[in-house]
């Protein structure tokens, strides 16, 4: 974990370079190897490029674009070793839930397609919202998620710097470029041999991150007129377990923290239809109280038994917490600490291309792809009983009598039943962690040619296909329930030795596996046998395929002489095609007996959609006078299933001095609506969180057991999830002014001040948003006749407006110091505003350091901070890492002020970590790099993040910190 110590606004390298240079300023840059659009070399003389966010060449040292460059050396300095940690410390990248540690556990919706990919999120507008480019050209969405780029498709071992545009850019690229636009740049020209390795070693011990590559090329392009080059990369993350961490605790009550889980490894009691206890009525009253048991009762709790926390992971059930009295005998077992904190990711990734000169003319033909292998691990099967699972556990069962005799000894009323079985909520320790492993296959095939044209323009113009494949298929932990939708037998389903009916309900209702099980008991060799007999390991899941064809083509020149300088123009066209689908269940309709808690999204499957996409822009540079530069551009895109848009760009430049310079936007933005947003069918799913209440009977919907009408909807409603056949594109509005101040030539600062207004959002509104605003939305709340609530729809909508504002601060200083020579800077992001609105018009609520579930996460202040000192071979630096504090989440008992725990925390501390690097050049040929990663060891600061709707989440907040601790890198750069 670190940070961009070196980071320039337009910061480049001497072209007889194979590496940028580090810049000493924001505003003091060096001329980079290649442009942006990798295909148009630098104009003789002038220095002038295509830089990202424009199609005019113009000097990248003064230039009105808010543009970050980062190097390969601030990037080997920093042990960085994949492109999400790349990205995940860029200040102006968002706090949202983009990254392997945020996809581990349970989790909702379009989420499922995560595993495996991280994304860009700049200005916390969303992944959607954030335009990737490889060279100047798009690359295909991750193939299950579909609206997003994986980042770790990029082949890093060939990125010669990468280009952050903090600005909005749809009148220049078309959709998805509102955040801004991060635009990998590979190497053109490499001649030689390259071998990188490095590590990256966990103190603990416990995890070791390891990146290989290799690089080769041949060809002089200057002289010899071509130049072929080849690189492979294959790196490896491994898992990192939860329950390899102290600081995951999800039992703190006095914190404020604890589990809303019943179904423990020794099983928790509930009702049921044909047993012991068969509805809620029939449970006995808790001691001292006049309320049943009927939230459950486990005989580990009860007066002078073992207590809950004699078996690994579990402790008592806080009822106070979750406002569920009825619940006060019941067990929970921590979730949190079955899940990864890091899921497993081995990436291969490659490159070739050769590059041909015709005079001065060049053809270019590229091919990358990757293939990345990831394993997602969280919390073991629940086994709860409802229509479909009768789950009873048999009189005269292993372990029936103990449980019996000790809910008489302790309730003696109940011994005038008659036996009958049980019905309970078990955590099947025996069936392993769920497992899902997906495998992500890209490819992206590029032939682009540009030169001169006329009268002193140049073109550019190229073809490219580009297409994510990926598919899941589950590993441990599942198993085939056995019973159709009436409850009945499966007969598609395979049975155990020794059951009577199929699948996991009919081994359990067999008696053979014991979910009772005591402190120190295990189960027989026989039913272990049993359970493997009915896994559903090795069953595909999904899968989907994202493609995109592009064509494109486009002129640049000058026009004619202003009063400041030349007038220059661009013009181009673009047509797209892309596709996708994805399947669900690949099983025969007529064989496929379900496998319990399996997310197969069967609902969303699509056999194939597509659209085409034709757009046309323009683009202006006028100097209208010494000093102030005007830049004007406008694009029209028309979609084939939805319509036409066109966005407008208008920016200026104002230098009245050499040393300050003035820049300011506006331009208006669009992200269209992706496939699974707009095709994918209805999935029903039952409501299983403790924290809503009908709105229409409870203001607030806040759950509260003594209010009449107050009643938790857990199990009572089901919920609509999935696409919406109507949506249209959401729009934004976007502006920026900012200043750039270098007085000096080793000094300099910038300040941009920004704003984003996006309206008709696409989005799934939370269930928490819907209740709050029930009445804007009366047909999403679907009651029967009686007007009792069965069911919230939370399909995609159009829906509200959400604006933020922020400042971004950018300080360069340098020094010479003991024959050596000193560096510091500071890369900050201060949001001054993030509001959200459900409707247009409606009241805007502030997002901004407030705990949220989904999306991202406002923090106030981020920033990098660095200071570095280089003497010879050797380069020193010292980095800090801040990210700000913020409102911590609320459980409903103390929400409702139920109960105030001892040591509430109401507010997750700032996090500040620090990294030591050290650089040594051996040779001329060898880099040798050494790093210390979060210094001091800082864990991550508590939050509150346990989610009672899917059972996941813990005590810290993936989105903001590192869970591996302290760690030790080394890197080791070779070249022949």
């Amino acid at each position: 974990m670190c940070a961009i110590p070196t980071i320039a606004h337009a910061q480049t390298t001497q072209p007889e370079e194979e590496t940028t240079k580090p810049a000493p300023t924001p505003t003091t840059a060096e001329t980079p190897v290649q442009p942006a659009d990798e295909t148009s070399r630098p104009q003789p003389d002038t220095g002038e490029i295509i830089v990202t966010g424009s199609r005019i060449r113009r000097n990248p040292n003064d230039s009105a674009l808010p543009l970050q460059i980062i190097t390969t050396q601030e990037i080997e300095r920093n042990a960085i070793n994949n492109p999400e940690a790349l990205i995940a410390y860029i200040t102006t990248n968002g706090t949202g839930g983009d990254n392997l540690a945020s996809n581990v556990d349970v989790v909702a919706g379009a989420q499922r397609g995560n595993a495996g990919a991280s994304f860009a999120n700049l200005r916390g507008q969303g992944s959607g919202a954030t335009l990737i480019l490889l060279n100047g050209r798009r690359v295909a969405a991750h193939g299950l998620q579909g609206s997003a780029v994986d980042v770790n498709q990029i082949p890093f071992a060939a990125v010669e710097r990468v280009e952050v545009l903090k600005e909005g850019a749809s009148a220049i690229y078309g959709t998805d470029a509102i955040g801004g636009v991060i635009n990998f740049i590979l190497r053109k020209d490499y001649q030689g041999l390259g071998l990188q390795g490095s590590t990256d070693v966990a103190e603990a011990g416990d995890h070791t991150i390891f990146r290989t590559s290799a690089i080769a090329g041949y060809g002089d392009l200057a002289s010899q007129g071509f130049n072929v080059m080849a690189a492979v990369s294959w790196s490896d993350i491994p898992e990192l377990r939860a329950n390899q961490r102290d600081f995951v605790d999800t039992f703190q009550p006095e914190r404020g923290l604890s589990v809303d889980t019943r179904g423990t490894p020794h099983s928790t009691l509930v009702s049921f239809a044909g047993t012991f206890f068969p509805n809620a009525a029939s449970f006995p009253f808790i001691p001292g109280t006049t309320t049943r048991a009927s939230g459950g009762i486990n005989v580990l709790d009860l007066p002078g038994a073992e207590g809950c926390d004699a078996i690994r992971d579990m402790a008592e059930y806080d009822a106070e917490l979750w406002d569920f009295s009825s619940a006060a005998l019941a067990c929970a077992w921590d979730t949190g600490r079955a899940a990864s904190l890091q899921q497993k990711l081995e990436t291969l990734t490659w490159l070739g291309r050769g590059v041909v000169a015709f005079g001065n003319h060049e053809v270019t033909a590229e091919i990358t792809g990757s293939d990345a292998a990831s394993a997602r691990r969280f919390s073991n099967l629940q086994v709860t009983p409802f229509g479909a699972q009768p789950l009873r556990f048999p009189v005269g069962a292993p372990g029936y009598d103990e449980v019996y005799n000790r809910l008489i000894a302790a309730f003696p009323e109940l011994a005038s039943r008659p036996r009958a079985p049980f019905a309970y909520r078990w955590r099947c320790m025996e069936c392993g962690r769920r497992e899902i492993f997906t495998d992500t296959k890209t490819n992206r095939y590029v032939l682009g040619v540009d030169g001169p044209a006329f009268l002193g323009w140049n073109y550019r113009a190229g073809a490219s296909y580009a297409s994510s494949e990926s598919q899941s298929e589950l590993g441990t932990g599942y198993y085939f329930r056995g019973t159709l939708g009436s409850g009945a037998p499966d007969p598609r389903a395979p049975t155990a030795p020794g059951a009577a009916t199929p699948g996991l309900i009919g081994l359990l209702n067999s008696g053979i596996l014991n979910p009772f099980l005591l402190p120190g008991q295990q189960q027989t060799p026989e039913a272990i046998a049993a359970l493997e007999a009915v896994s559903a390991e090795g069953v595909v899941l999904y899968g989907g395929k994202y493609s995109v064809s592009q064509l494109d083509g486009s002129l640049s020149g000058d026009l004619f002489e202003l009063p400041g300088g030349t007038m220059k123009a661009a013009i181009g066209v673009d047509y797209r095609k892309e596709k996708y689908r994805f399947n669900g269940d690949e099983r025969e309709a007529l064989a496929r007996p379900v496998i319990m808690a399996a997310p197969f999204d069967d609902a969303n499957a699509l056999e194939g959609v597509s659209r085409n996409i034709k757009a046309a822009y323009a683009e202006l540079l006028l100097p209208l006078f010494d000093g102030f530069e005007l830049t004007a551009a406008g694009r029209i895109d028309d979609y084939s299933d939805f319509g036409t848009t066109t966005n407008p760009m208008v920016a200026f430049k104002y230098r009245p001095i050499r040393s300050l310079m003035f820049r300011g936007n506006y331009n208006t933005g669009f992200r269209a609506p992706t496939f699974n947003q707009v095709h994918n069918g209805t999935l029903e799913s039952p409501f299983a969180g403790r924290d809503l209440a009908d709105p229409a009977t409870c203001p607030g919907a806040r759950p509260d057991q003594s209010v009449p009408g107050c009643e938790s909807l857990e199990r009572a409603i089901t919920i609509f999830t999935g696409g919406n056949p109507n949506l249209g594109p959401e729009t934004a509005k976007m502006a920026s002014l900012g200043v750039v101040f270098q007085p000096m030539p080793r000094f300099s600062a910038s300040l941009d001040w920004w704003h984003i207004k996006r309206e008709n959002s696409i989005q799934t509104l939370t269930l928490r948003q819907l209740v709050d605003n029930f009445e804007l939305f009366p047909e999403r709340f679907i009651r029967d006749a009686n007007g009792d609530l069965l069911t919230i729809d939370q399909t995609w909508i159009n829906a509200g407006i959400e604006k933020t504002q922020g400042l971004e601060v950018v300080l360069r200083g340098a020094g010479d110091l003991l024959g050596g020579r000193v560096s510091g800077g500071l890369d900050g992001t201060y949001l001054l505003k993030k509001e959200e609105a459900a409707v247009q018009g409606g009241e805007l609520e502030n997002q901004r350091g407030v705990f949220t579930f989904s999306g991202d996460l406002g923090l106030k202040w981020k920033h990098n901070a660095f200071v570095s000192y280089g003497r010879g071979p050797w380069t020193l630096a010292l980095t800090q890492i801040y990210r700000s504090g913020y409102e911590n989440q609320e459980l409903p008992g103390v929400e409702i002020g139920r109960i105030t725990p001892p040591d509430l925390v109401e507010r997750v501390d700032d996090y500040t970590v620090y990294n030591l690097s050290a650089a040594f050049d051996v040779s001329e040929r060898m880099r040798m790099t050494m790093g210390v990663k979060n210094l001091f060891d800082k864990d991550p600061p508590f939050a509150i993040t346990y989610d009672s709707n899917l059972g996941s989440g813990s005590s810290w907040d993936p989105r903001v910190a590192d869970p591996r601790g302290r760690s030790f890198t080394l890197n080791v750069d070779v070249k022949f």
